[in-house]
C-alpha cells in the first residue's frame, strides 16, 4: 500500500513527500557482473557475433515471437536494425557478453528513461539459445538491475511484456518484480494486439531483492557440475518475508 501523508489543510490524502536529487541518465560505460561484461552495443564490435548465436539455432525465429522487431531476412537486415540501435539514448541498448566465451550472445536495454521522476525500464531482453536458462543470463540482469537503482539512483524499475508471454511473466518474478496489473489493448505491434503486463522493482524492494541475488550468483551455491544448491525465486520469498 502507498504511503501517504495529510494535506497542509488536512481534508484529503497526499503521497509522502520525495526529497531526492533526480536519477542520472545511462552513460556508455561497461557494467561488470561475475562471469558476464554489460557492454553498450557496437555493431562493429558485436554485430556479427550476435548474429551468429542466434542465426543456425533458432532457424522458426522463435526469439522474436513478443519483440516489436525480428526476425531478420539475413544478417544484412539484422546488422542495419544493430546500428539503429547503437545510434539510440534511449533505449540505451546493451550487448550481454559471457566471460566464459568472450562472445556477445544477447541483448537488453535500458528504456523510457525518466530520470525527473526516478523511473527507468528494463526491456528488449533477447536471449540466443546457448545463453537462456543460464547463471550468466541472470547475472546479466542483476547487474542491470542493480546499475538501474544502486548506481544511477532510479527508484522504480519497471518490466513490461505481452500478458501472452509465459516465460517473460515467469521471468520477472524469478527476478523478484511485483505484478501491478494488466493494460488492457495497451499497444499494436506486428499487426496484433498486445495487452500489457506491468511488473516493477522500487527502491524500499531493492535491498531483498539485491540480497536474494547476491546469495543465489555466490560461488557455494553451486556445486562441481555447476548445479544450483539454492532457487532464486525461493530466496527472493525468504528475502520479502523477512
Amino acid at each position: 500500500m502507498a504511503k501517504v501523508s495529510k494535506s497542509e489543510a488536512g481534508a484529503r490524502p497526499v503521497g509522502e513527500p520525495v526529497d531526492k536529487v533526480p536519477a542520472r541518465l545511462p552513460d556508455t560505460r561497461a557494467l561488470f557482473g561475475g562471469s558476464v561484461t554489460i557492454e553498450p552495443v557496437s555493431q562493429a564490435r558485436h554485430g556479427s557475433d550476435l548474429w551468429q548465436s542466434f542465426a543456425d539455432s533458432d532457424p522458426e525465429g522463435r526469439l522474436w515471437t513478443y519483440m516489436g522487431y525480428g526476425p531478420f531476412a539475413g544478417e544484412a537486415a539484422f546488422q542495419e536494425w544493430l546500428a539503429k540501435c547503437e545510434a539510440s539514448p534511449d533505449p540505451r541498448f546493451y550487448a550481454i557478453v559471457p566471460r566464459n566465451s568472450g562472445k556477445p550472445a544477447g541483448m537488453a536495454s535500458l528504456m523510457r528513461i525518466t530520470p525527473e521522476h526516478g523511473v527507468i525500464e528494463i526491456g528488449n531482453i533477447w536471449f540466443s539459445p546457448s545463453l537462456q536458462q543460464t547463471r550468466e543470463a541472470t547475472d546479466a540482469l542483476f547487474v542491470m538491475m542493480r546499475h538501474a537503482l544502486d548506481e544511477l539512483g532510479y527508484r522504480r524499475l519497471e518490466w513490461k511484456c505481452d500478458a501472452l508471454n509465459a516465460a517473460s511473466r515467469r521471468a520477472a518474478e524469478r527476478l523478484g518484480f511485483r505484478f501491478e496489473g494488466v493494460f488492457r489493448q495497451a499497444t499494436l505491434y506486428k499487426g496484433r494486439n498486445r495487452d500489457t503486463a506491468w511488473y516493477a522493482v522500487i527502491d524500499r524492494d531493492w535491498p531483498g531483492t539485491r540480497d536474494a541475488f547476491e546469495a543465489w550468483l555466490d560461488p557455494g551455491n553451486f556445486d562441481a557440475d555447476g548445479r544450483q544448491r539454492g532457487i532464486l525465486s525461493t530466496l527472493m520469498a525468504r528475502r520479502s518475508a523477512a
